[in-house]
């Protein structure tokens, strides 16, 4: 998980990787025996990739490809994909997998012992039972593969139907991967597939669909907005941006309100990705205007009871915030931030705002206490480090500048550069005694814990 953070293609987003715990936790919560026996902790997040696709790491990370979030039309179709891959991991299917390698290992070398017999009879005879015994292998490998696709796709439809999805969403997509996947899968025989047949997993989710009732699900708001994000952060290019905008011109035909705000508010984040504030403030308005219920209206939100707000609260700071803006803007932002903070005290995004606002602001006493108090609420967040590193540049202490960047690298897993920072931060004349010994506690510690890694790595 470090190595994929430092990648470019994380989609290190705050809005998007807010939805998506939101979203998979409301799944895991639903079904009792979502954690396993391992009681696994989730985290969900997304990924720049142009493949239908999403995965499951050990110990609970779930990766879903951006490419999969913009093909998805619903968050039921989405819902079967994330459920599928807790089956993945309720099931301990790559602990699991890995036992059965372990095993399967054996089989190379008793074909070896076998081979060396068979070779009494003539060469051909050897290599014959040689490969044969790497064939076993290899089939064992891919049939354990094809029942875990399908047990995940059992457990991933039943954890589903608990969160009040519609299941015949998983049959969507599955129909939608079909399609993408048709020129290259249609070329390989079913008995060489690491998955089941996609048409042998449609027959039998429709089966299963047959036996509970119809449950229709109104999707949220907020999965049209991060749908519109992860658009725009898909293809960064000159070219993507213009796709994206013709993308978000056509869709604002819809009829659907919420498929019009989302192309506005998809507009408006192409525009403040392009620097043109006045324009992205202009967006902005609009899409929170298409939502905003005319007097005596009322829309249905059926299960799916959000209103996008915290997602509106926090996009408007993000246009305040941006560089550029005048004095003004940045002091409505302060206040904009401050009672965003208080409503959505959970939204990790919106309190690092907050803490940007008061440093963009000069309140930078009030920010350093509120970051220090969040640091230690939320200990593996680097980016709570950054802006603290950044807070105490601007006062000019730069024993604790290094030493709050130190932090934020080793919580990022770059090592060397934590030791670094720390290297520098001794060596700051402004650094106390006090300062000096944190310094030397925590490079005893970084180093334990790099010894531990390059060990790790040698194994």
């Amino acid at each position: 998980m470090r190595d994929i953070k430092r990648d470019h293609d994380f989609l290190d987003d705050d809005p998007i990787l807010e939805y998506l715990n939101e979203f998979g936790s409301g799944l895991v919560a639903s079904y009792p025996g979502a954690r396993g026996e391992t009681n696994a902790d989730y985290y969900f997040f997304a990924v720049r990739d142009p493949m239908l696709n999403a995965f499951a790491l050990p110990g609970g990370f779930i990766a879903v490809h951006s490419a999969l979030l913009l093909a998805a039309q619903s968050e039921s179709e989405l819902a079967s994909v994330m459920s599928h891959e807790i089956g993945h991991v309720a099931q301990r299917h790559i602990a699991r997998m890995l036992g059965q390698q372990k095993q399967d290992a054996l089989i190379p070398l008793a074909a070896m012992i076998l081979a060396a017999l068979a070779s009494k009879g003539g060469s051909d005879a050897a290599v014959g039972v040689f490969m044969g015994g790497q064939g076993l292998q290899i089939q064992r490998q891919l049939n354990f593969s094809r029942d875990a696709e399908r047990e995940a796709d059992r457990i991933g439809f039943q954890i589903m139907g608990a969160g009040g999805y519609d299941t015949s969403g998983m049959v969507a997509f599955f129909g939608r991967m079909q399609a993408a996947s048709r020129v290259y899968s249609d070329l390989m025989p079913a008995y060489l597939r690491s998955h089941p047949l996609t048409s042998e997993r449609i027959s039998d989710i429709q089966a299963r669909i047959r036996e509970i009732p119809y449950r229709q699900r109104v999707d949220s708001l907020e999965f049209h907005l991060v749908r519109a994000r992860a658009r725009v952060l898909q293809d960064e290019s000159t070219q993507g941006r213009v796709e994206a905008a013709a993308f978000f011109d056509a869709q604002l035909t819809q009829q659907s309100r919420q498929q019009q705000a989302g192309a506005q508010y998809g507009l408006a984040y192409l525009a403040l990705k392009k620097g043109d504030l006045a324009r992205a403030q202009s967006w902005f308005e609009k899409a929170r205007g298409t939502m905003r219920p005319t007097e005596g209206a009322v829309f249905s939100t059926g299960q799916a009871s959000s209103d996008g707000a915290a997602m509106f609260a926090s996009m408007g700071l993000e246009i305040k915030l941006a560089p550029g803006q005048p004095a003004s803007v940045k002091q409505q932002a302060l206040k904009e931030a401050d009672q965003a903070h208080l409503r959505y005290p959970l939204s990790r995004g919106i309190a690092r705002q907050y803490a940007d606002a008061m440093i963009v602001n000069g309140k930078l006493d009030d920010a350093a206490r509120f970051l220090r108090d969040q640091a230690q609420l939320y200990r593996e967040e680097p980016k709570l480090h950054e802006l603290l590193a950044k807070t105490y540049a601007a006062q000019g202490k730069i024993a604790l500048q290094h030493l709050a960047l130190a932090e934020s690298y080793a919580l990022s897993g770059g090592m060397l550069a934590a030791l670094d920072q720390l290297t520098i931060a001794r060596k700051a004349s402004d650094a106390s005694f006090y300062d000096m010994a944190v310094i030397d506690a925590r490079e005893r510690e970084l180093q334990a814990r790099r010894r531990e890694e390059m060990k790790e790595a040698k194994k």
